[in-house]
């Protein structure tokens, strides 16, 4: 069927409602817009879906969400009843149809006889990947778009651990997923049967309970917390998303007083109204906090974004200005904070392990080495954070301490199995008590870091590549760069060519080994100078990645070595 038949398929359709018939319509009068929503079902992968709310199988509406849904209820069919039985634990965000769209994930698994347990309001993706394994489900699903604009939404799956499915997992649900080739003919329970079938069971109060129990842990030193938990002066914006309940919650019980919420982004707003973009890796996120930040003389920003499993931070400056810092250097000072707190108390074990991705700072793992703390470097996605811990946690090789990646998600304590800012927030306000007790700002902490570690740098290139056209040239890219693969960049020569897609990797003598992960889409180039370039096509937005990795003498050598190579790497994007 040509994708001009599926738009009259809809059109057509007596399911619809009039809004979605009236856009649906609107539609009809753009062409390439008609094209995008219709030429190819949105793409369900090892991390759900993600896409632009409105009607069509390339978007995110009731209908996309169903069919989403109908693959897991028949892939929770193939399990025993009594697995079956367990059900599944489901919340959602801020976002633009989010309450919606999780009832109708409940009310279409309902009709396969699978219990749900649905939260009765918004929340964080980290309780609920804390949820599926309180209520022991088998499964989980979050309704999020994470930090994207306010136009999209999405649908992320759980394992029982608590993580998102493990490519073996996802693939065998994607395969269902897909098999279920008309999203208008799924069905679900009648809000009247909803009433009396007694499969969809409210949550809210009691996990929150928990989970705030939980985080009492992530605290180090509760008697810095004590000593300086009313000198810090705190500044929190959840950026109109989920954080703002349980992370207030979670820096009183931690002790902190005398931190504000930006009042005009603690309202759950789904239109974002006050940023361009809910994105706490952006400058501009900042903004509203900021101003608040000088009017309080605060110590320290933090912004959470819409689901609150990302966690971006901005810190004082000697000139009394503010700097955002990036995903690495928040997960550097939280890496040295832990180990070197941990080894003040006695309590760091001797097989500790922190945890990261192929794409993030080598300044993690140089601090860890400092520590005689083994760093094992993972694909990018918390999912292979997530396996390593219960990997661990059932042979009892390591203890694992810290894992983050550098877009800006980090986890602490492993009650939760994806990236937590929530747990983030706490500690990243322990680390500036700690500072602040020397007469430090998070900044100077930072600084004494790279002065005794060398200084790294690091940069992310996000170029956006749009629809059918776009989806094409991310692969020549991808493509090309396997069938000419470079020999130098910036005339500093690759001394390693690591293809994850392959598994593969190349040094400069032509020996060739096997690298232990599972497959995917990544290219990564280790130079001469210890500088390292990745290469990523993203798995839930149409974009392509670059990231460039630096050692310099200074911050001026770093930064100068960051320029050079984001003027090779650009050339390829071209």
């Amino acid at each position: 069927m040509s994708w001009e038949q599926v738009y009259e398929q809809w059109i057509d359709s007596d399911k619809l409602d009039e809004k979605m018939r009236k856009e649906l319509e609107d539609l009809g009068k753009d062409p390439e817009l008609k094209k995008d929503a219709f030429y190819k079902q949105l793409e369900f992968g090892t991390a759900g879906m993600r896409g632009v709310l409105g009607p069509g199988v390339n978007r995110m509406n009731i209908f996309t969400i169903r069919q989403a849904t109908e693959g897991l209820a028949r892939f929770m069919d193939t399990q025993d009843p009594e697995t079956k039985r367990r059900g599944v634990a489901i919340a959602y965000d801020s976002r633009h149809m989010s309450p919606e769209f999780a009832m109708e994930a409940a009310k279409t698994l309902a009709k396969h006889d699978i219990p749900s347990f649905v939260f009765e309001s918004l929340r964080p993706t980290p309780e609920l990947s804390f949820a599926v394994r309180f209520e022991n489900a088998f499964t989980g699903i979050m309704i999020t778009a994470s930090h994207n604009p306010a136009e999209y939404n999405g649908y992320k799956v759980y394992g029982e651990d608590g993580g998102q499915m493990p490519p073996e997992d996802a693939d065998a649900l994607t395969k269902f997923v897909r098999d279920v080739e008309n999203p208008l003919e799924v069905e679900v329970l009648s809000d009247e049967e909803v009433e009396h079938s007694g499969l969809i069971n409210i949550i809210g109060d009691e996990v929150d309970s928990e989970y705030l129990k939980e985080i009492k842990a992530v605290t180090i030193n509760q008697d810095l917390i004590n000593e300086m938990g009313k000198e810090l002066k705190l500044v929190y914006t959840p950026l109109h998303g989920t954080g703002k309940m349980l992370g207030e919650k979670a820096l009183k019980q931690a002790g902190f007083e005398k931190f504000v919420l930006v009042p005009e982004q603690a309202i759950a707003d789904p239109d974002f109204s006050t940023v361009k973009s809910p994105n706490p890796e952006e400058h501009s996120a900042f903004e509203y906090a900021i101003k608040l930040g000088e009017q309080e003389g605060a110590d320290l920003l933090i912004a959470t974004d819409p689901d609150a499993d990302r966690l971006g931070a901005a810190v004082r400056l000697p000139d009394g200005r503010y700097e955002v810092l990036t995903g690495n250097q928040i997960g550097a000072i939280m890496i040295r904070y832990i180990l070197e707190a941990h080894k003040q108390a006695g309590t760091l074990p001797a097989n500790a392990v922190v945890l990261k991705s192929i794409v993030s700072s080598e300044l993690a793992t140089t601090i860890a080495s400092s520590y005689d703390v083994k760093m094992v470097d993972v694909l990018t996605g918390f999912k292979f954070i997530a396996e390593k811990i219960q990997q661990y946690e059932d042979d009892h090789s390591q203890t694992f301490m810290f894992g983050f990646e550098e877009s800006y998600g980090y986890l602490i304590k492993s009650f939760v199995r994806d990236k937590d800012a929530i747990q983030a927030l706490v500690l990243l306000a322990e680390v500036a008590a700690y500072y602040k007790k020397q007469g430090k700002t998070l900044y100077d902490g930072l600084q004494d870091i790279l002065e005794e570690y060398g200084y790294y740098a690091e940069k992310t290139i996000s170029v956006t590549l749009s629809g059918e056209k776009g989806a094409e040239e991310i692969k020549t890219i991808m493509g090309n760069l396997r069938k000419e693969a470079p020999k130098a960049f910036a005339d500093v020569a690759v001394t390693l060519t690591e293809d994850f897609k392959t598994s593969k990797s190349i040094d400069a003598e032509g020996t060739e080994k096997a690298i232990d992960m599972p497959a995917s889409d990544v290219l990564k180039y280790t130079l001469a100078d210890e500088t390292w370039l990745a290469i990523r096509p993203s798995g839930t937005e149409p974009k392509i990645k670059f990231y460039i990795g630096v050692k310099g003498d200074s911050h001026a050598a770093a930064a100068e070595k960051i320029a050079t190579y984001e003027e090779a790497i650009r050339k390829i994007a071209e």
